[in-house]
């Protein structure tokens, strides 16, 4: 059972997504419907996973998950809102999300979502990466930034590999795979393993494939 804090300024839909998550068998410790609140009331419950909207009064869902994630780095933040624009996005993943979701998402997908990153496997949308890709303005030169099995790690996880398969596929243990990425999140100054792929994209380390 995941212990969930909801975040969102319309009460109405706290309610429904509360309902759809108890039924699902999760457990929704807190609300909060700004994002100085959410702040509060993460520090009073530790919950496993934030489900934070982003276009809140006070302070908004960028700025209380950088305030969360300083206080309490281990919480992982499921953004879910209403905006698509890669601005936003690139932000929230900045500030340390690890997973981004529109409301146009469905529960059985925000559920599916949540479990999959306290699992410790990757949320990431190719389409939304390469968006993000397009718009980029940092220049990185491929460097040696990261080993060779780090890359290696980092590029299958790119693929769409979750960190369990990624284990088996090399043949090492799933902590090492771990440990790996730990080092990787330092050499790349993240704390979040989706910006840490999209910044070895831009920096030419790793590539994704387009489908195309």
């Amino acid at each position: 059972m995941t212990r969930i804090v909801l975040v969102d300024d319309h009460q109405v839909l706290r309610d429904g997504i509360r309902r759809s998550l108890e039924d699902a068998g999760e457990e929704v410790v807190g609300e909060a419907g700004d994002g100085e609140e959410a702040v509060a009331v993460v520090a009073q419950t530790r919950p496993d996973v934030v489900l934070m909207d982003l276009e809140m009064p006070v302070l908004d869902g960028v700025e209380s998950c950088k305030r969360i994630l300083a206080q309490f780095p281990t919480t992982l933040v499921v953004v879910l809102t209403m905006h698509e624009d890669v601005a936003r996005t690139r932000a929230a993943l900045s500030a340390g999300a690890v997973a981004y979701l529109t409301k146009g998402t469905s529960m059985n997908e925000v559920i599916d979502a949540i479990r999959n990153v306290v699992a410790g496997e990757t949320v990431l949308s190719v389409e939304l990466a390469m968006s993000i890709l397009r718009t980029a303005d940092e220049n990185g030169e491929v460097n040696d930034l990261l080993s060779d099995r780090q890359v290696e790690i980092l590029q299958r996880i790119a693929d769409g590999l979750s960190t369990k398969q990624v284990a088996r596929e090399l043949g090492i243990s799933h902590k090492t795979v771990y440990n790996h990425l730990n080092a990787i999140y330092r050499r790349l100054d993240t704390q979040s393993l989706t910006h840490a792929v999209l910044s070895a994209v831009r920096k030419g380390i790793i590539h994704l494939d387009s489908g195309e």
